[in-house]
């Protein structure tokens, strides 16, 4: 259109008044045409870098394609649907979508214009064969997820319980590739080195322990992108790598933040998921005897400064500090109930009250001659690090002692599932509802007793409507504001730094450039 010149559907759509964009709508293509030659801006109309190539820090583990692998996936393989820069649901491989009437099967009408880098065309079969595989408890065990094949352009996909949370996370491959394949071999297949995908870009060679070449795909459905090559370089390091100029965007420690920020080059974006489900928190182990009481855990909760902690992680100022779970929508409505603040005066009158006192003058509080001691549990990383000295002077500041046990990621997660641990600090997933079984409900790990919970997680599960999983999530809330089972801390927030030749990029929906290439562009004009 205009000229023959290529545009991308999903930007015109973006372009739309949001009264006309309707997830799963299929745009009428008058309508489309007629924006096109209205002057909206097609990918060659911008400026262009010579060459045209964006390198990108992938990390040292080479298997960047290979399943659950964020965001590296997204540029060789497409989902479903994904996120726009407005945090709504849009198609990628799907064009439209409907649910039943109990949110337990959904159908997918894909489009019929992908086809998989070698040419063959997409298909539902590809879908089935895709949760069919990760399914398989040798491969990823995706839980109760029944795909059926309706015809070449439609699949029914029925879940174990009623889900409106639509899949942006999982990728699809090709079943004419990879159906003969051993799935005892999965993780090591070579495959994931070499991959064929359906998405913006496709492989072009891979060099052992430096980095993989992608180019733009010429028949990606929505136009070829902008930017004609993506190296993807294995190293460590974000901050050197950076400043040396061998990469134009990484992801970075916030302590790495301070000086790459002062560097006119570059930009600085965080991302944040829409439905807001990763919270890092001092999740305390109900079984511990210090931690038996409310009275005591609120009273810890007051002793720390959170929004002094935000500061002193460099974590952007605007994060919004919280005593409950909440739904993704809740949290950018801004419908979250008032935080405790801090007010160590507070807390200290609540140990008191608690028979929690410094007989003996050291700044540590004593009860029936036990020491107001205990061990956190978390990994090792420069934000851990600099929380728990944070949370360290916090708590002393009020008479509680905090010692730091450093573990392997996956150890934390084990000694929480055990019992094994006093109190931890670690990322949990809230918007999961396995996740929140695990943490609060009947057979809780942090041996949570409030019976009221499992029930409430029970209807939450069974409940769409959003107004009813409101209120559910209201009912929550007052229990835990009244409990405090947990000391939630912070969201997670994904940091990335971008020379400023790479446009397109937006906080908070659109600030990684691996997951949103295909919108991207280079500007060395400026």
């Amino acid at each position: 259109v205009g000229g023959g010149r290529k545009v991308s559907v999903g930007a015109l759509i973006r372009r739309l008044p949001r009264s006309m964009r309707v997830p799963g709508m299929v745009l009428a293509i008058p309508t489309v045409l007629a924006l096109a030659t209205a002057g909206c801006e097609a990918r060659s109309d911008r400026p262009r870098s010579r060459g045209s190539t964006i390198t990108i820090l992938s990390g040292s583990d080479e298997r960047v394609f290979t399943p659950l692998r964020y965001p590296a996936q997204f540029l060789v393989f497409l989902p479903l649907v994904t996120y726009d820069e407005s945090g709504e649901v849009e198609g990628r491989l799907a064009r439209s979508w409907e649910h039943s009437a109990d949110y337990r099967e959904w159908t997918f009408h894909l489009r019929t214009d992908v086809t998989w880098h070698d040419g063959v065309s997409v298909t539902a079969h590809d879908i089935e064969f895709t949760l069919n595989l990760l399914g398989r408890p040798e491969v990823a065990g995706y839980p109760r997820i029944e795909p059926t094949v309706v015809d070449d352009s439609t699949v029914t996909i029925r879940y174990g319980q009623p889900t409106d949370a639509l899949d942006w996370w999982t990728v699809y491959y090709p079943k004419h590739l990879l159906d003969e394949l051993d799935p005892g071999e999965f993780w090591d297949w070579e495959f994931w080195l070499r991959p064929v995908g359906n998405g913006p870009y496709r492989y072009v060679r891979h060099v052992p322990k430096t980095m993989v070449e992608l180019e733009a795909s010429p028949s990606y459905y929505a136009g070829k992108p902008s930017i004609e090559r993506v190296n993807l370089k294995f190293a460590e390091s974000p901050r050197a790598e950076l400043l040396s100029g061998s990469v134009d965007a990484a992801g970075v420690e916030r302590a790495d933040l301070r000086e790459l920020a002062g560097e006119p080059r570059f930009r600085v974006y965080d991302h944040l998921f829409p439905d807001m489900g990763w919270v890092y928190g001092l999740y305390w182990n109900h079984r511990e005897p210090l931690f038996q009481d409310p009275a005591v855990r609120r009273a810890l909760t007051l002793a720390i400064d959170r929004r002094g902690l935000l500061q002193a992680l460099n974590l952007p100022e605007d994060l919004r500090v919280f005593d409950v779970m909440f739904t993704g929508r809740q949290y950018w409505r801004d419908e979250l109930p008032e935080p405790l603040p801090h007010d160590p005066e507070l807390a200290e009158a609540l140990l008191e009250e608690a028979g929690w006192r410094d007989l003996d003058g050291d700044g540590v509080r004593e009860q029936e001659g036990r020491e107001f001691r205990f061990t956190v549990t978390t990994s090792p990383s420069e934000q851990n690090d600099k929380a728990s000295v944070y949370l360290q002077q916090q708590l002393r500041r009020v008479g509680a002692q905090m010692d730091v046990q450093l573990v392997e990621g996956r150890l934390v997660w084990e000694r929480m599932k055990s019992g094994d641990f006093q109190a931890a600090l670690a990322r949990q997933n809230l918007g999961s509802a396995v996740a929140r079984r695990q943490l609060f409900g009947e057979d809780s790990w942090l041996g949570y007793p409030n019976p009221r919970i499992p029930g409430l997680l029970d209807t939450l599960e069974v409940s769409i409507d959003p107004m009813k999983r409101d209120r559910i999530y209201g009912q929550l809330a007052s229990i835990f504001q009244e409990d405090l089972p947990a000391t939630f801390l912070y969201p997670f927030v994904a940091t990335i730094v971008a020379h400023r030749r790479v446009r397109g990029l937006e906080s908070p929906f659109r600030a990684d450039p691996v997951m949103h290439m295909e919108e991207l562009w280079l500007d060395d004009t400026n």
